[in-house]
């Protein structure tokens, strides 16, 4: 069967576009032996978060006998893992969020504009390639990265957009947005009335 070289440079040229528009980062190359029959035989394995840095991101794990290779293998591993994220204005989280896997724990929350990506190592990697601009993010437990990139997606996958909670719950966006601000609303008040209670209290005990 006679081979078309036009519709082979199209699948290419389509290719190429698709993986133009990806940002890999490589998060972590650690040496690895396979023990045989002769002996070890040494390679590297490599673990890439790859991202389009509009909400969709994704990681992949690979090991070869070269570095290129192995980060080769993890980056198209990690685009065919791809998750989809709902950003709020296209720059934060929704709401905080909590993500476990194994020893690793991580904690991820929203913040306003201006704040940055508090975040550091592999959880940094994630919310760059991801497209968050303002986020506080903390690992809690162990820092192996394998651990921390998997604890950070199981948080991300977490994720709710008010449209689709509203979808799910049968109502309206604006009812939930409006609920979740006069939740915040109550909790900004009983703060604020706990502290004047305590001033209060503080100035009665120094009058006394």
């Amino acid at each position: 069967m006679a081979r078309n070289p036009g519709r082979d440079r199209g699948r290419d040229r389509d290719r190429d576009d698709r993986d133009s528009e990806f940002v890999d980062k490589l998060v972590h190359i650690n040496r690895v032996a396979k023990v045989v029959k002769g002996g070890r035989r040494f390679g590297f394995a490599a673990l890439v978060v790859v991202g389009d840095q509009k909400g969709r991101v994704g990681f992949g794990h690979g090991k070869a006998r070269e570095v290129p290779e192995a980060i080769r293998k993890a980056t198209e591993s990690a685009k065919r893992e791809l998750i989809k994220v709902p950003l709020r204005e296209g720059r934060t989280l929704h709401h905080d969020v909590f993500g476990r896997h194994g020893a690793g724990k991580v904690v991820l929350r929203a913040a306003p504009p201006g704040t940055g990506i508090i975040a550091g190592g592999p959880m940094r990697a994630v919310f760059e390639t991801l497209g968050v601009q303002d986020v506080v993010a903390k690992s809690i437990g162990t820092s192996n990265p394998y651990n921390m990139v998997r604890a950070t997606f199981d948080a991300l996958k977490r994720e709710d957009s008010p449209r689709s909670v509203a979808a799910r719950r049968g109502k309206k966006v604006s009812e939930i947005v409006s609920r979740r601000r006069d939740s915040a609303g109550d909790t900004q008040a009983q703060s604020e009335g706990g502290r004047s209670g305590a001033e209060s209290a503080e100035a009665g005990e120094s009058a006394a």
